[in-house]
């Protein structure tokens, strides 16, 4: 075929509008031309690899086999806009606005409070349209499912489920519906606060309220492309970008041609596999075949001995064909087919299953592949077909080993596969273990398959398939010819764990690491085989009596529970609050559930973050440039071939910087050498963010190494690497004390770090204006007063010529107090030098490798104790690893040190604390500043007293306690009632007693599977350590028309900040909130501002604005004296007439904090939050997995400035902090490079790993006096309640320790991964595998804790 001049047009639609695109490049994404091209900024991005569903979008085509018009959610990141050719897409903006009208998905995700920062929003929303669109009453499971692709990073999921599940059908629900309670309002005890009041709320939301679902009303298929559809295209349509071209056969003759002329061309479907691999391994093809238009690809076949399925289906359709002839078939011929749905339903997410294809994914022959091992041990096979005929291969070991003999030939394409019935006699089973439950990447998984000779339990063809234990699947053929004609006994079962660990082996160094989990889960998988045949066996057997029936083990009934995986359940659960008074006016909003003001915005797409701001008049592009050395003197950076390649207008080096740079230990552009891998060197701009990208590459930088080169805690003690001197605090006699007690117990805890994941990854804007140097700058921070001084020392400028705005940020977590000021800074400098204005948005994979995270710890103590379990002595030393500057480092040590005797009053007590200097990317201000590591120290102290006790661990925690009014260890006077009614309420709303029975029963009855159950108390002090961090100012005007705008210093995060100042603004000045408006944070309009942060946001800027608006009430005073009888309105036009300011500054000196380190005494804290958790894991011993069954938490907020919001923070804290103590592993190289850059590496909580019952309830009758309304700032002091996950799944392994005679102490270490809690349960199969040496090997990965 000749090659056209130019392309095709290509035509899609998006929101009922016709696109056409003449010049269609086909590296260009859907989500980069919604963003770009169409303006369409509802669909975000944050990943940029299909991993996060924050750009999921509806595409719709018509079947052309069934008509029908099917409607897929996809995200927008992965799919190239040629693909599109024929489909209709609906963004965020398509389904509803606030301008025209809400879509019932949109109003009731805002209205059940399922939105904080945002971001994610969008895609929520689209991911529960479409499953509208497909089912207009789905069941929960279908929501569990259609969600499970989208993370979010605020709210806890509760509340977004709770929205999808309005839609839902009637499930059974509560046991006791219609008696006027609830079964999950039961508790132990009658005389608990929370039961006996009858002012306790259990709605945030009035679901009577909403609009009905109308399907009639939703968007209609093109008629256009219909008619198209009806008369296919048949030609061949070609587009040309700059670098690529993409071809679409629209005939599988011509497919067949192209694929002659061009063999190496991939063909590209679902581009789930090509795309990241294009984005981050850096392949590239420069001419691309799309067979999206040959139907001969997507044909399904059924026959007596098998199914035929085409390679086009994708895996979503595979999932439906499999179920549909699951539901037709005797059991005995789907075997197969049922191992394959399995893994279906957990292989990556909704969308991804709806873009990739059966043939892309079976060609990709990932190591990891959840299908392939199934398939082989099925004894599938590939139907072939090229210009020169068809054949058939088998998806053998040969072909997934990439053989060539056993390979496609270059011009081949995968037509088909075929997999056979499975037949009487066989049994075909699936495993896999992920570091999460869905929408998670295998550690290893297995297919495997037994056919016994009739009526026997001897082996006639056995077949087993490993995926994660090599570069390729791995099969053990040798081990199954071997054990052919063997029985199905405990001497089979030996030998062939014995032969399996011997041929599939796995190195020390394997790519991944977790070298001994991997090895254990290859027999631990075998052996659940095992188990599940013998059941089979039995079943059949007892038609078929055997002679010598003895030959069949028996199985314990202790064992049988592992044969059951853990189900995905939608979670259900109960808020409660205390209700505002009943003489509180009706027009007061304070106290009550009020939707966050954004959340409608939030559900259509129309709030604006800071990458939504449209382009600016010349504006350019920013990338950035980092070291990929750890400790390294620069020799020469060449940027000659960065600057030639079009597009390309400069490179900001450090010499570019008119003022300062950085500081002397902390640059904001690396001169002469680089202290960490990430450290940023120099920036690219461009015209385009592609081509500053493409020249960050381009860049060639030579470095000559450094020594000492640290990475880990470790090393940077044995080489004496502090950032600063030591911070300790000491009470009592402890060398005393520790020579008085019975017991003396030595431990030590490892707690890894964490990313923040915020889904809004740092970014900025900066407008250089015409005169007198200004600069406006749009960011993306929870500091903008830090950006504006950084921004002026780098430019040398006066502060007053920088305005920095905020309009909303999508999530910080302490992440976007001091990194933002570098990007802003460097930015500014390229806008300085360029004259023209910057944006700069990071990738995720650059803003996990540049911006640190929480600080990894590792804690060694010593506790001296009574045999009744009263410590008298704790003696506890903490290491942080600070990263390569000091940062915030200093200060954590300081927070960490003050907070870790959390809720115990323990005479005898001295705490050090250090901060290593390492070569890692300094770690930062995260969420809970240091707690949540050092408090897991103190707590995993008080399991080890019970385990030498042999007490629960709740009774030493009870006998420890804080119980009357005291002093701390720093002698801050406070009263811990409210702590003691935190715990005792905690212990009765959640039946703890009763259910520490229960799980003490089921551990008797379970061998593999165990249950475990703890209680966490936590005093958490809120605040900075320094009064002046505690000021804040606000500034209230009131038009003449009556409206009122507030602004204030504080920032919206998502956590509700500004919902709450219009509470407080309303109350005060006793108008509507209808009347009030915020627009965005500017340090114009409010200066000098302070961080938000330390969970005091809404403390002092609701102080400031309650200032402001007494100043204006008290100017309006004589006026409504004089006319009582009148309108706000009124009284403002009479105050405007007599010449009344009406306009205040409201200001807020700031809480008293003080601490002196040398006397080791002082307030350093305004308050302190208290509150208790109760959670109950189950886990599997064999695999390491476990499910969270049921979590109750208590809080003390004192009097809520608002329910909703509050609840929502401490719910988002809550599994933010299991997800620290639980799933999220940073892994860094032997190089100190963080390998975790993402999604797919790093895994947050999904929907998943939301409890199956989770309970939050506010504790009534609480007050503080010195407080905003008597409330209490409540952002961080989840955070650490997460650890009660933690030390309930340590509590289900101590449980199986035990009952294998293993000691009960073993080394903490967080996060408590499957691997952790599968190596911990140590049983024969752990023994079994084989050790290698450390000192032989170099691992894969370093513990930098």
């Amino acid at each position: 075929m000749p090659r056209p001049s130019r392309s095709d047009e290509l035509v899609f639609f998006v929101n009922g509008r016709k696109v056409i695109e003449r010049n269609a490049d086909p590296e260009v994404t859907l989500l980069s031309f919604l963003r770009k091209n169409l303006r369409l900024t509802g669909t975000k991005y944050a990943c940029g690899r299909g991993g996060c569903g924050a750009c999921t979008v509806m595409v719709s085509r018509r079947d052309p086999t069934s008509q029908e018009i099917r409607h897929l959610s996809v995200t927008a990141c992965l799919v190239p806009i040629c693909s599109l050719y024929g489909a209709a897409v609906t963004t965020v903006e398509g389904v509803g606005s606030i301008k025209t009208r809400l879509h019932p998905v949109q109003e009731r995700i805002a209205k059940s409070h399922g939105t904080q920062c945002g971001f994610c929003t969008p895609g929520m929303v689209m991911s529960m349209y479409t499953l509208l669109r497909n089912h207009p009453q789905p069941s929960e499971e279908q929501l569990l499912e259609a969600l499970g692709g989208n993370l979010c990073r605020c709210t806890e999921y509760r509340p977004i489920l709770a929205s999808g599940k309005t839609f839902c059908l009637e499930s059974n629900g509560c046991q006791q519906k219609g008696t006027g309670k609830c079964c999950l309002d039961l508790g132990e005890n009658d005389s608990s606060s929370l039961g006996r009041k009858s002012d306790i709320c259990t709605e945030l939301f009035v679901k009577e309220e909403f609009q009905p679902l109308d399907p009639t009303q939703e968007l209609i298929f093109p008629p256009e492309l219909l008619r198209m559809t009806e008369n296919p295209e048949k030609r061949t349509l070609t587009f040309h970008g700059e670098r690529v071209t993409w071809i679409s056969p629209g005939t599988f003759k011509d497919l067949l041609e192209l694929k002659a002329k061009h063999p190496e061309a991939p063909l590209i479907l679902g581009n789930t596999s090509l795309g990241p691999a294009m984005r981050s391994k850096g392949c590239f093809h420069p001419i691309l075949l799309s067979p999206a238009r040959i139907s001969e690809l997507n044909v399904v076949s059924k026959t007596n001995d098998g199914l035929t399925i085409g390679a086009g289906c994708s895996l979503a359709q595979v999932k439906d064909v499999l179920a549909e002839r699951v539901s037709e078939l005797p059991e005995e011929k789907t075997q197969t087919y049922r191992a394959l749905l399995k893994h279906l339903k957990s292989l990556a997410s909704q969308q991804i299953r709806n873009m990739a294809s059966l043939g892309g994914h079976i060609i990709s022959r990932h190591s990891y592949s959840d299908l392939n091992p199934i398939l082989a041990v099925g004894n599938a096979t590939l139907n072939l077909t090229s210009e020169e005929g068809t054949r058939r291969i088998p998806l053998s070991e040969h072909f997934l080993a990439g053989l060539a003999s056993a390979d496609l030939k270059l011009e081949e394409i995968l037509e088909s596969v075929y997999i056979p019935h499975s037949q009487k006699w066989e049994f075909v089973s699936a495993f896999r273990q992920a570091q999460c439950q869905q929408n998670a990447l295998p550690d290893v998984n297995a297919g495997m398959r037994v056919l016994f000779k009739e009526g026997t339990d001897i082996i006639e063809d056995l077949s087993i398939t490993y995926g994660g234990v090599g570069a390729a699947t791995v099969s053990a053929h040798k081990s199954c010819q071997q054990l052919l004609g063997r029985q199905w006994d405990e001497l089979m079962l030996d030998e062939a764990c014995r032969r399996l660990l011997d041929e599939v082996s796995l190195p020390g160094w394997a790519p991944g690491g977790r070298v001994e989990f991997k090895r254990t889960l290859v027999v631990s998988f075998f052996f659940k085989f095992y188990l599940q045949v013998l059941q089979e066996l039995k079943k059949l057997i007892k038609p078929f009596p055997v002679p010598n029936s003895r030959r069949y083990p028996e199985i314990s009934d202790r064992f049988l529970s592992v044969l059951e995986d853990f189900p995905g359940t939608a979670p259900q659960g109960v808020q409660r609050y205390q209700s505002v008074d009943s003489h509180q006016p009706l027009q007061d909003p304070v106290g009550r559930p009020v939707m966050h003001l954004s959340g409608l915005k939030h559900a259509t797409g129309e709030a604006e973050f800071c990458d939504d701001i449209p382009m600016v008049d010349k504006e350019l592009c920013m990338a950035l440039v980092t070291s990929t050395r750890a400790y390294a003197k620069i020799i020469s950076i060449d940027l000659s071939e960065a600057l030639e390649i079009p597009g390309v207008v400069d490179v900001i080096t450090a010499k570019d910087i008119p003022g300062t740079n950085g500081t002397e230990d902390d640059k904001l552009l690396a001169v002469d050498e680089v202290l960490c891998v990430g450290q940023i060197i120099c920036a690219v701009v461009a015209e385009t963010d592609v081509q500053a990208k493409r020249a960050t590459e381009k860049i060639k930088i030579t470095y000559e190494e450094l020594e000492p080169i640290i990475f880990t805690i470790e090393d940077a003690i044995k080489h004496n690497s502090f950032l600063c001197p030591e911070k300790k605090l000491e009470q009592g006699n402890i060398e005393e004390a520790f020579e008085k007690v019975d017991q003396i117990v030595e431990g030590e805890v490892h707690v890894g770090g964490q990313e923040h994941f915020y889904m809004e990854t740092q970014r900025v804007l900066v407008i250089p204006k015409t005169e007198d140097k200004e600069l406006d700058i749009y960011v993306s921070t929870q500091d903008p007063a830090h950006v504006q001084k950084t921004v002026s020392s780098t430019l040398n400028i006066p502060i007053n010529r920088i305005t920095c705005h905020v309009k909303r940020v999508g999530g910080g977590f302490g992440g976007k107090i001091g990194r933002p000021a570098v990007f802003g800074a460097i930015a500014a400098v390229g806008a300085l030098k360029t004259g023209h204005p910057i944006r700069l948005v990071l990738d995720r994979e650059d803003d996990m490798l540049i911006t640190g995270g929480r600080y990894p710890l590792f804690g060694k103590y010593k506790v001296g104790f009574m045999n009744n379990g009263r410590i008298k002595a704790l003696d506890i030393e903490c290491f942080i690893n600070g990263g390569c500057t000091l940062d915030d480092s200093e200060l954590v040590t300081e927070f960490l040190i003050l907070k870790l005797e959390n809720a115990y009053k323990i005479c005898n007590l001295r705490f050090r604390g250090r901060a290593c200097l390492t070569n890692l990317p300094s770690n930062t201000a995260f969420r809970g500043f240091g707690f949540p590591q050092g408090t897991l120290v103190t707590e995993s102290c008080i399991t080890a007293v019970a385990a030498k006790c042999g007490l629960p661990p709740e009774k030493i925690r009870e006998k420890n306690m804080y119980r009357t009014v005291d002093k701390t260890i720093y002698k801050q006077a406070f009263n811990p009632e409210s702590l003691i009614r935190c715990w005792n309420e905690c212990l009765d709303t959640s039946s703890f007693h009763n259910r520490r029975k229960q799980v003490e029963e089921f551990n008797k009855k379970n061998y593999w599977k165990k249950r475990g159950i703890a209680v966490i108390p936590m005093k958490f002090s809120v605040g900075f350590g320094a009064t002046s961090y505690h000021q804040a100012a606000a500034l209230v005007h009131i038009y003449t028309d009556g409206s009122v705008l507030v602004t204030h210093g504080g920032n919206e995060l998502g956590q509700g900040i500004h919902t709450k100042m219009l509470q407080v603004a309303s109350r005060e000045l006793k108008i509507p909130m209808s009347h009030l408006h915020i627009c965005e944070t500017s340090t114009a309009t409010v200066p000098n501002t302070i961080a938000t942060a330390a969970s005091v946001g809404a403390d002092i800027n609701g102080k400031a604005v309650q200032n402001a608006c007494q100043i204006l009430l008290k100017r309006l005073e004589p006026i409504i004296k004089k006319n009582p009888e009148g309108t706000w309105e009124e009284w403002i036009e009479a105050a405007f007439e007599q010449r009344i300011s009406l306009s205040a500054t409201g200001y807020f000196r700031g809480y008293k904090a003080f601490m002196d380190w040398e006397k080791g005494e002082g307030d350093p804290f305004p308050y302190y939050v208290y509150g208790a958790a109760c959670s109950e894991v189950e886990i599997d011993c064999l695999t390491g997995a476990y499910k969270k069954i049921r979590m109750d938490i208590i809080m003390d907020a004192c009097c809520s400035l608002n329910p909703a919001i509050d609840i929502g923070q401490i719910e988002g804290a809550f599994i933010q902090g299991m997800g620290l103590y639980t799933t999220e592993e940073l892994k860094y190289s032997p190089e100190g490079v963080l390998y975790s850059r993402g999604p797919d590496e790093y895994k947050i909580p999904t929907i998943s790993d939301v409890p199956e019952e989770f309970n939050v309830s506010l504790l009534p009758s609480s007050q503080t006096p010195l407080t905003i309304y008597s409330s209490k700032g409540l952002g961080e002091s989840g955070m650490f309640l997460g650890s009660s996950v933690f030390f309930a799944i340590t509590d289900a392994v101590a449980a199986a320790r035990k009952e294998r005679d293993i000691a009960e102490d073993f080394t903490v270490k967080s996060p408590a991964t499957p691997e952790w809690v599968r190596m911990a349960c140590a049983d024969r199969f752990t023994e079994m595998i084989p050790r290698d040496d450390p000192k032989t090997f170099k691992p894969w990965s370093i513990a930098v804790a």
